[in-house]
């Protein structure tokens, strides 16, 4: 599924929308150039589940953990200064596998030998300054049904 969003704004609200259905143990795979929209999207993402804290892009971190009020953990991971993610892989498998854990990393090339085959990729592309295509690739039955539920 392809939805067009034609600013920042409609790219958080994406993120907020996508965030009603997601009950923990997910991992979504966000796949674009840089300054697509990738943190932007979390950022919608993270205030859909009720996060408050300002959510930054972990790029020079690597990763970052925020708490859900109802108990879940939002798990942001950034390879992009990474060609192999080393010990942080063991991380990265670790919270893919938790079940209260909403995983979302960026850059996975650097994690593709752990990745969860089941995922969700959300693909951004930037035809102009402004406007965004997200394609949303489900693998595995739980993330069609939840691209199903976002039609």
């Amino acid at each position: 599924m392809i939805i067009e969003v034609q600013n920042e704004a409609m790219t958080r609200q994406l993120g907020e929308r996508l965030a009603r259905f997601l009950r923990g143990g997910e991992v979504i795979e966000l796949i674009g150039d840089v300054g697509a929209g990738k943190t932007t999207f979390t950022k919608g993402l993270a205030h859909g589940l009720g996060i408050t804290e300002d959510v930054q892009s972990p790029s020079f971190t690597i990763s970052r953990v925020y708490e859900v009020p109802s108990g879940l953990r939002l798990s942001h991971y950034d390879f992009y200064r990474l060609h192999d993610a080393g010990i942080m892989s063991h991380e990265v498998a670790e919270a893919m596998h938790d079940p209260q854990t909403i995983t979302i990393i960026e850059w996975a090339e650097a994690v593709d030998h752990v990745l969860t085959p089941e995922r969700l990729q959300i693909k951004i592309i930037a035809p102009s300054v402004e406007e965004r295509q997200l394609e949303l690739i489900p693998h595995g039955a739980r993330y069609e049904a939840v691209v199903e539920a976002m039609k």
